[in-house]
């Protein structure tokens, strides 16, 4: 009944039914205060229509009274700010093992890349009961992702990743649209997010094919940039050893500690001073404009690929080295 109506879109996500009930409950108590404001705004003018006081009269207050529409609204806001609070924390923490895709706006259009390799532009496949995280930037402009039946939305931001993660629970195809106006054709940034039951998303995804995956992409720039001259998987290099660095915390030389998330790498790789590694010197070269969007997240996906330890890495021994295994 609702699904066709603009706003009662169909809920397709995990999350859609919490945002539906906190919006609707907001509705309701807006509702159900207005309605007893103008009743009793009635009420009172026709009842009162006549003063029986010609002259003011001072009228003392009652404490229960002040109590009460103090105390009753105040634990009103009190539910709508922990429902919220519960629903803003849940969006904002991506659960582990999430199937990860990599996006980058641009004027305008949807570019998106699996992990697996597999690009498309504009549709992003993905399959039914699967959470998915979106590791999200933008090539030009503030753009902004926004599926309505997911009731998942988020902007896009030039210079630094921002990250949007769903689980779909109906196949079918959703609308993608840019929330954010981006320019002179912001309204043609449209796209569709397609949920697959999974054996036909697997199917999809082998008759796409793939010239490698993404973090097998990310190692080959890896080495045509140079970076394994520096970055060697053992303690000699004059860079940091990267082998398990991401998601760990790192000691800066100026005392602090940074985790090493996809922010941090970016930042490492275009803006290397910002940050050094406590025991490293500021020799790296920035990389800015050197490398586009999708280059910077097949590099992050290889950095993150080394997480773990994998014995048949070209390079050396990958023995980490603590505190020190880092970009920098």
């Amino acid at each position: 009944m609702w699904k066709n109506l603009p706003l009662f879109p169909e809920r397709a996500s995990a999350l859609a039914w919490q945002v539906d009930g906190l919006y609707f409950l907001l509705l309701g108590v807006s509702a159900f205060f207005t309605l007893l404001i103008f009743a009793l705004i009635l009420v009172f003018a026709l009842k009162y229509r006549r003063s029986v006081h010609p002259h003011a009269v001072q009228i003392e207050g009652s404490l229960p009274l002040e109590l009460a529409w103090t105390l009753i609204p105040l634990g009103i806001c009190m539910i709508f700010f922990a429902w919220g609070s519960l629903i803003y924390f849940q969006e904002a923490r991506p659960p582990k093992g999430a199937m990860e895709v990599y996006v980058v706006g641009k004027q305008w259009m949807w570019k998106f890349e699996h992990e697996t390799g597999q690009r498309e532009i504009n549709q992003l496949h993905v399959p039914i009961g699967r959470d998915v995280r979106l590791v999200m930037s933008s090539q030009d402009v503030i753009h902004d992702f926004f599926v309505p039946a997911f009731r998942v939305k988020a902007d896009v931001l030039p210079g630094r990743f921002t990250e949007l993660w769903f689980r779909p629970t109906k196949t079918g195809t959703y609308h993608l649209f840019c929330s954010q106006y981006c320019g002179t054709d912001h309204s043609r940034m449209i796209g569709q997010v397609i949920v697959m039951e999974p054996v036909a998303f697997q199917a999809w995804l082998s008759a796409e094919g793939a010239t490698g995956t993404l973090p097998e992409n990310g190692q080959q720039l890896f080495q045509q940039l140079g970076c394994a001259t520096c970055h060697r998987f053992d303690t000699q290099g004059r860079g940091p050893n990267l082998t398990g660095v991401f998601g760990k915390a790192v000691l800066l030389d100026d005392g602090r500690t940074v985790v090493a998330d996809e922010n941090y790498v970016r930042e490492s790789i275009l803006n290397p001073g910002a940050k050094i590694v406590s025991g490293f010197k500021p020799i790296m070269p920035s990389f800015q404009g050197q490398v586009s969007e999708e280059s910077l997240m097949a590099l992050v996906a290889y950095i993150k690929s080394l997480a773990q330890p994998q014995p048949n890495e070209p390079g050396g021994n990958h023995a980490p080295a603590p505190e020190k295994s880092n970009v920098q």
